[in-house]
């Protein structure tokens, strides 16, 4: 029995086969099961208010985090960041199981609101219109009504009529996006010839006539206000395009705010039909710095173009006193800026009958197309020495012969071109002698020319002999050498052999003095110079004088003889004889 009853015991213990039950003790919790009895042995009753509560320690608990909670609510409010509250909530009281599946619920609920706050609102594109779409709602009777309106409500502000105008065609225009005309990189970018009619070419014709048809009715001074106005405004849009804060990169360049279109019709018309508007703002562009630069030159180039539109004479005469100067600066090295200045002048030279009409019109309100300073720069960047020679050079060379053409034009003897050959013999003079030989044979050249159009410029020569030794030297060779081509007039004669007499003294004295050594190989050799000019001046005067006597004795045979005897004789070929005479 005792044997059995041992056997029963040990089959009890191993009937699991190793295997025990596990518990959670917060499982028991949940479902208490009411103690009626305690250590010692004592028997405890169920309704007794006395006894400890063996709950009390997990509603402290409970108590304390609740309390967490509410903090931590509190502090989200102040950020307004529910996602991140929760978040830190369900790290803090991961251990806590009978919360934690409502609150993976609650962020899942909140990351989707989260991401749903986080995408983008696709905003709804405005369709593209071109310029042609935008130009063709334009309606010319509309456009005149206008125009009427605002001359009528403004009569004596045409300043106000001139920004109504302009508002007019902005507001036509306000629907084409900058991208569709994108100006500064259009203007940068595109050849001369590409943009000289961008977007004045868009404007049907009849809304271009109504429009400059007005235009020429407002004054000058209105006119010139508004130009300097949009001059501003296009320059700011450029700055603002090319990010002109400091610190931005070069050549970054922003897309402008609004299209300028509107600005760039307007301002076209006014310098097509009253060209005159940017000879008066000259002063201005030339005295105030912010309008030039590498980055403006297109913009200033493209309204010296529009000018020349409407007249080609103030066309080169813009490019001469406003463009060619750039050549003689720190920014005329600039390859892209000489073919800038290149470009416009070979536009302007290219246009039909453009040689009769600047050369007719060489001299325009007392003003001349090309000043002496103006031929001073194009003598130097079109004969440059051999190693300074560019690209550049060859295009300058062959504009050069009109432009000098311009340059020397006007009406022999006046009193205007008198002053202007002396200012030419003057640069011609200084430039003979700068020791580069091309540069010296075309002065010299047009010294010679000089001294042929007015007396006073020998004077003048007499008086710079000494300080430009060289250079005469070099002057006097030349005038032996197209002593035949010569052509000049009694007093040119009379005057060029005074000087010469003059500074073939000077020479015998310098030679005299021997003061210094150095100089009296030129000395010889300018003295050489001289006495075979006189001595060609001298037999000049000869037959001068013999001319003389010849016309006046004809005249008087030509009261005495029948005009039916005086037919053989060719007059012509007689003065042309005696002229050839003159100068061997």
């Amino acid at each position: 029995m005792e044997f059995e009853s041992t056997t029963s015991t040990i089959a009890e213990q191993h009937n699991d086969h190793g295997w025990q039950k596990v518990t959670y003790a917060k499982k028991k919790r949940k479902n208490p099961v009411p103690l009626n009895s305690v250590s010692n042995g004592s028997v405890i009753s169920n309704n007794n208010n006395n006894n400890d509560n063996v709950f009390s320690v997990i509603e402290k608990k409970s108590e304390e985090r609740r309390k967490v909670i509410e903090a931590q609510r509190s502090s989200s409010a102040v950020y307004d960041d529910d996602l991140q509250v929760r978040s830190s909530k369900t790290k803090k009281n991961y251990s806590d199981y009978e919360d934690s599946d409502e609150e993976v619920v609650e962020n899942r609920l909140d990351v989707n609101n989260d991401v749903e706050k986080k995408k983008k609102v696709k905003k709804v594109k405005k369709p593209k219109v071109t310029m042609a779409e935008a130009v063709a709602k334009i309606d010319v009777d509309e456009l005149a009504s206008f125009l009427v309106d605002i001359t009528t409500s403004f009569e004596d502000q045409q300043d106000i009529q001139l920004m109504r105008f302009a508002d007019y065609f902005g507001r036509a225009f306000a629907s084409v996006t900058a991208s569709q005309f994108p100006w500064v990189k259009l203007f940068r970018e595109s050849p001369v010839a590409k943009v000289a009619d961008n977007p004045v070419s868009h404007i049907p014709e009849a809304v271009y006539k109504t429009s400059v048809d007005w235009i020429n009715k407002r004054s000058m001074e209105a006119l010139g206000s508004f130009f300097l106005w949009s001059l501003d405004n296009i320059l700011a849009d450029l700055t603002s395009q090319l990010g002109g804060a400091k610190g931005s990169k070069k050549g970054a360049q922003k897309t402008s705010s609004k299209s300028q279109v509107g600005l760039f019709v307007v301002l076209a018309m006014v310098l097509r039909r009253k060209p005159d508007v940017l000879v008066t703002a000259l002063p201005t562009l030339n005295e105030t710095l912010k309008h030039l630069g590498q980055d403006k030159l297109p913009v200033i180039v493209w309204m010296v173009t529009q000018a020349s539109q409407g007249d080609l004479a103030v066309g080169l005469y813009l490019w001469s006193h406003l463009i060619l100067p750039i050549v003689g600066t720190k920014l005329g090295s600039n390859p892209q800026t000489r073919d800038l200045i290149l470009q416009l002048v070979e536009r302007i030279l290219s246009a039909p009958k453009a040689e009769t009409i600047l050369v007719n019109g060489a001299v325009r309100k007392g003003e001349r197309l090309l000043p002496p300073s103006a031929l001073d720069l194009l003598l130097r960047v079109t004969f440059p020495s051999s190693s300074a020679r560019v690209k550049a050079t060859e295009r300058f060379e062959a504009v050069y012969p009109t432009l000098k053409k311009v340059a020397l034009a006007g009406s022999p003897g006046s009193k205007a071109m008198k002053q202007v050959s002396q200012q030419i013999m003057t640069v011609s003079l200084k430039a003979s002698g700068e020791g580069v030989p091309e540069l010296s044979h075309e002065a010299s050249s047009i010294f010679i020319w000089c001294l042929t159009q007015n007396p006073d410029c020998c004077k003048q020569w007499d008086n710079f002999y000494l300080d430009n030794l060289k250079a005469s030297i070099l002057i006097l060779r030349r005038l032996n050498e197209q002593w035949k081509e010569l052509s000049l007039n009694p007093p040119s004669l009379e005057a060029l052999t005074a000087t010469l007499t003059s500074l073939k003294r000077k020479n015998e004295k310098a030679m005299a003095d021997g003061d210094n050594s150095g100089d009296q190989a030129l000395y010889k050799e300018a003295d050489k110079h001289c006495k075979v000019l006189l001595k060609r001046l001298s037999r000049g005067s000869g037959c001068l004088k013999a001319m003389m006597f010849l016309v006046v004795a004809l005249g008087v045979g030509a009261t005495l003889l029948p005009l039916t005897s005086l037919e053989p004789l060719d007059w012509n070929k007689l003065f042309d004889v005696l002229n050839t005479k003159q100068f061997h």
